[in-house]
């Protein structure tokens, strides 16, 4: 018996017809439906409206599906009972057509789990005032912070160390304090601290007597003797600690101090372990999502389950939330054993996972059914391509192209030239960074971005307001 196959009514306008007839043509044969397309008598697909479609569709036959253009507005649920079949919105960009249909696409992953605890480090928190303390430590706990740390300040002692920690634990955080002073350290276990960054043969006499956990380290970064009699008297008089063999930075020892951290593990294999991520991320010149990833596939394959880190320099101003992402893609891979590949984009912040393209052929067809004023905008094959009825203009320079369409096009009002300015700012940046520019939509930064209305959007809500 020969499989009952979908048939599926696809809704465009003039200008994306030959896009959606080739993207639907190849999908039908992978996804194995039946489709034809209605072309109404509009333009911009993304300018449909519900209501609209209701008074301009005709339907003949059966149809199992109704797909209209991802911006259509209004209810469908009027079109679904009129025309008894089932109405949906397809993606916003028919590109994404395939992975709509469930091609090109594997399943969505479960990135719930994760086993890596984060410190976040509130830097010279004596210098700031309650208030700025506890909304830093909300940040980070919005950010994916587990444990709010109060950096002191070397030298200085901070009278007030247990009660801003009484302050922090009345609000719901976890606190560390990260202090070698003693009036510091004991007001704040007192107080509910229950972490204590750090512990070596300087202060071992009384902070193994506190009632908290230790983060034990050498004296100096390379000298693993000294930790190795640290862990001992530890483990002897029975104190809960954890170990951090010290991340050095570039230039100062970094190969080295990774090494002291598998060797740490062979050496004690079951002890808990830290790393102070911060040490590299804050201390090198880049953007620190990659850092950040790297750190914690390292962690993760080394059972270190917390690290330390801080966004004092501004291109780790984000770097707590970039971590939190990063622990989850890195326990993903290693416990389905995957790449941490085509699993989650949230840390592709500079460039895009993918890029989409019409081609030449394509672009220059839709040029040349244009009738209406309105500028459509591509970046494509190293170029920004502005085009309306009145022509198609091509070029990097963002200047340069608004010189020449204002010369050659009737249409430039006030509007069109701010709404060409912004839309060409975009248009640029994608160029440089090699990013997909979709014209009305925001740029994507991973989890940094920030939605914006569109030209369309606007422009309903304005009617929806005035009538």
């Amino acid at each position: 018996m020969p499989e009952k196959r979908q048939r599926i009514l696809f809704v465009t306008g003039r200008l994306a017809e030959p896009s959606l007839r080739r993207v639907v043509g190849e999908l039908s044969q992978s996804a194995r439906f039946d489709y034809e397309i209605a072309v109404l008598g509009i333009s911009v697909a993304a300018l449909m409206h519900g209501d609209w479609v209701a008074g301009k569709l005709d339907i003949s036959g059966h149809f199992d599906r109704v797909v209209l253009p991802g911006w259509c507005g209004g209810e469908l649920q009027r079109l679904s009972q009129r025309f008894e079949t089932s109405f949906e919105r397809g993606p916003k960009n028919l590109f994404d057509l395939p992975e709509y249909f469930g091609q090109q696409q594997r399943p969505t992953p479960d990135l719930s789990e994760y086993d890596i605890e984060i410190l976040a480090e509130i830097n010279h928190a004596p210098r700031l005032s309650d208030d700025e303390i506890v909304r830093q430590a909300e940040a980070y706990r919005q950010s994916g912070a587990d444990v709010v740390d109060l950096g002191c300040v070397p030298g200085e002692t901070w009278t007030r160390a247990g009660e801003v920690t009484r302050i922090l634990v009345q609000h719901g955080f976890r606190v560390a304090i990260d202090s070698f002073d003693r009036t510091e350290v004991e007001s704040a276990v007192a107080a509910g601290a229950e972490l204590v960054l750090s512990c070596n043969s300087s202060n071992l006499k009384w902070a193994a007597e506190l009632d908290a956990e230790l983060v034990a380290i050498p004296d100096t970064p390379g000298d693993t003797a000294s930790l190795q009699r640290t862990v001992d008297e530890l483990v002897g008089r029975g104190c809960r600690f954890r170990i951090d063999p010290i991340l050095e930075p570039i230039g100062f020892g970094f190969a080295s101090s990774l090494a002291r951290y598998f060797d740490a593990r062979r050496r004690w294999p079951d002890v808990e372990m830290l790393m102070g991520v911060g040490n590299l991320t804050e201390l090198t010149e880049v953007d620190s999502a990659g850092v950040n990833l790297l750190l914690a596939a390292i962690c993760q394959e080394l059972g270190i389950r917390s690290v330390l880190t801080t966004e004092v320099i501004n291109w780790s101003r984000s770097a707590v939330s970039e971590f939190a992402f990063a622990r989850r893609l890195v326990y993903h891979s290693l416990h389905h054993r995957v790449l941490p590949k085509h699993l989650d984009s949230n840390l592709v912040l500079l460039r895009d996972p993918k890029l989409r393209e019409l081609g030449e052929d394509e672009l220059a067809l839709l040029a040349s059914r244009l009738t209406d004023p309105n500028y459509r905008i591509f970046v494509e094959r190293g170029d920004i391509h502005v085009m309306n009825r009145d022509g198609h203009w091509r070029g990097t320079d963002a200047y340069e192209l608004f010189d020449n369409l204002a010369q050659d096009s009737a249409a430039l009002d006030k509007g069109h030239a701010f709404y060409l300015g912004y839309e060409l700012s975009k248009a640029v940046t994608a160029l440089t960074l090699g990013k997909q520019y979709t014209q009305d939509e925001a740029l994507r930064w991973g989890f940094l971005t920030l939605p914006e209305n569109s030209a369309i959007q606007r422009r309903r809500k304005s009617k929806s307001d005035t009538s």
